[in-house]
């Protein structure tokens, strides 16, 4: 009997990794990510895995996440050999974001052995290196959406579009289990269908066994149009209050609705005169990836894109600045009001938005926006919260900025479009809800079961589940 045992993003939002064991397919991964979050920072020596990288078939990624593909480098480094399915924009995406997670781990780890050398105590040997970056890249295999691919004699892979961010995939497994024909959905992060840049998520019906997410499964977005007309509303106080304002934004995703939402409200002639720095290598450097598969996205959404020379990038905000070199970030510094900046990490767990916190979070006049979720843990949760001081590169500060947060620009489904999603299959597949806070999922669970009468099991860490 096939049988999928539960090894990251059990009642948490990161760690996605899942392990599926069936005699047709072997031993196959489904995502093999990192944990994210100020807990797991500075735990350059922590053990990986719970199973043994020498025995992986083969591991099939939903997307380009690192909470769903960070530790692919190590999983190489410890002896996994197999291929690695993706999307192909997925695969365009791996690099930029394994070489720059490589740079931070790197950074952490010298940290890490000079406070352990001026101690005396042994130094951390590195988990991955850049060899193992480039023997992931060497193992990729991508296959577009809709492509069936035959994995082995009695088992294929399809992905679907999931709508989350750029290559995202629903997949789709099938396999004989003991001469009965099975199929696996996980769902991946499925999308928001009330975006402007990406596809809805693909609705499939039929499958004996669906992983889903369930991020948002305790509580609904704020429309759109609500939320550009927040979106709006924050920027214009901010300008009127003279100060400049901090938006922390993944590299991939959301740094590209912002861009086009700004653009927006540009054209309209509803943005005041902010200069907007894309403060983040990564985030150029993802952005110039999307714009290369804009004509595949919402067609709506970015229709005034795929028209002549405009791109996110190029000819669109009229005052957009890429600002690639340390230097160029440090001299938005310089600059006391009407900057609008946007810098990583999303998280505000490191990156440049940290900085641009130490030099403007204790001043009234700046505003920060938070535009997407905050895990538990995270210093930008706690400042979600309420925090009234934080500790930034030792150092402790007020926070008087102001505290903004945008409901409606999230890349995740809320729990209305998740339930729709998962009711949507025929043939009464068993459901299990991963990828989410303990309350969320159960939140998810209730409603599933008041609603459609689908009784969702909610795994914990380690937990196998036979189907």
């Amino acid at each position: 009997m096939a049988k999928i045992t539960f090894h990251g993003a059990a009642q948490e939002v990161t760690g996605s990794c899942h392990l599926l064991s069936t005699p047709a397919l072997g031993e196959v991964l489904l995502d093999c990510g990192m944990q994210q979050g100020m807990r797991t920072k500075h735990k350059v020596s922590r053990k990986q895995f719970n199973f043994n990288p020498h025995t992986i078939d083969a591991v099939i990624l939903s997307h380009a996440h690192l909470d769903h593909s960070g530790r692919l480098p190590s999983l190489v480094h410890d002896g996994f050999q197999g291929p690695i399915y993706c999307t192909e924009a997925t695969s365009q995406l791996l690099p930029v974001m394994l070489f720059d997670s490589l740079s931070l781990y790197e950074n952490d780890l010298m940290r890490e052995n000079r406070k352990l050398k001026r101690k005396g105590k042994p130094e951390i040997e590195p988990m991955y290196s850049k060899t193992d970056v480039l023997q992931v890249l060497d193992l990729l295999k991508p296959i577009a959406y809709k492509e069936k691919k035959q994995l082995a004699e009695q088992a294929s892979l399809c992905f679907y579009d999931a709508g989350h961010i750029l290559g995202s995939a629903i997949v789709e497994l099938k396999f004989d289990d003991e001469g009965i024909q099975k199929t696996l959905v996980f769902s991946g992060d499925l999308g928001n269908k009330d975006t402007l840049l990406m596809n809805d998520p693909t609705l499939l019906e039929h499958a004996d066994i669906v992983l889903m997410e369930g991020t948002y499964g305790d509580r609904e977005h704020k429309s759109l149009g609500d939320t550009l007309t927040q979106f709006k509303e924050v920027l214009h106080q901010a300008f009127e209050n003279g100060g400049n304002v901090m938006i922390p934004a993944f590299a991939v995703g959301r740094t590209q609705e912002l861009l086009l939402y700004l653009g927006k409200l540009q054209m309209a002639g509803e943005l005041d005169n902010w200069q907007i720095f894309l403060d983040s290598p990564m985030a150029i450097e993802v952005t110039q990836i999307y714009d290369q598969w804009l004509p595949t996205l919402d067609c709506e959404g970015v229709k005034p894109l795929c028209t002549g020379e405009q791109t996110l990038l190029k000819n669109f905000l009229s005052t957009l600045h890429l600002m690639v070199t340390a230097d160029d970030s440090m001299s938005i510094n310089k600059i006391s009001k009407g900057a609008l900046i946007i810098a990583g990490s999303g998280m505000c767990t490191g990156g440049r938005i940290t900085h641009h916190f130490k030099h403007r979070i204790w001043d009234s006049r700046n505003t920060l926006i938070f535009v997407g979720f905050q895990a538990y843990g995270t210093l930008g949760r706690i400042l979600v919260e309420g925090a009234q001081h934080i500790k930034l590169f030792g150092d402790d500060f007020i926070v008087k900025a102001q505290i903004e947060t945008l409901g409606g620009f999230s890349a995740h489904a809320g729990q209305r479009e998740l339930i729709n999603w998962v009711a949507n299959f025929k043939s009464f597949p068993k459901v299990v809800l991963v990828h989410g806070e303990p309350d969320a999922l159960a939140a998810l669970s209730e409603k599933l079961q008041q609603e459609h009468n689908i009784k969702a099991e909610i795994p914990i860490l380690g937990q196998s589940i036979e189907f």
